[in-house]
């Protein structure tokens, strides 16, 4: 079965970075896009960063030139490198594959910047 695990959140202040990682099993990872999402209290999922199979990346306008989204295809683990944080990130973030026609989703790491 396709499981991804999230780690790496936690309190930063504002200012600060933190990096998460996601790593994913029961799916042939290299050939699959990966993504970031994140869902703040009271708020919808939105995506925040995606990166293909051949490594282009795409951001959400918010958090562009702060985030970068990277991928090491040897341990099955995309990581999400978030530097400048503000306290409007703060939220869970979670990792997403779409395979086998589903969508797949880790359990998410919350990420909290206090004001």
């Amino acid at each position: 079965q396709v499981r991804l695990v999230e780690s790496g959140g936690g309190l930063v202040q504002p200012g600060g970075s933190l990096r998460l990682s996601c790593t994913a099993s029961g799916i042939n990872f290299k050939l699959y896009t990966m993504n970031w999402h994140r869902q703040a209290t009271g708020k919808q999922r939105e995506l925040v960063a995606s990166i293909t199979s051949d490594g282009s990346t795409n951001y959400a306008d918010s958090v562009k030139g702060r985030f970068t989204i990277s991928r090491n295809n040897a341990w099955n683990r995309v990581s999400l490198q978030m530097n400048s944080l503000k306290p409007e990130d703060t939220a869970t973030y979670y990792c997403n594959v779409h395979a086998r026609g589903a969508a797949f989703w880790g359990q998410g790491t919350q990420v909290t910047v206090p004001p």
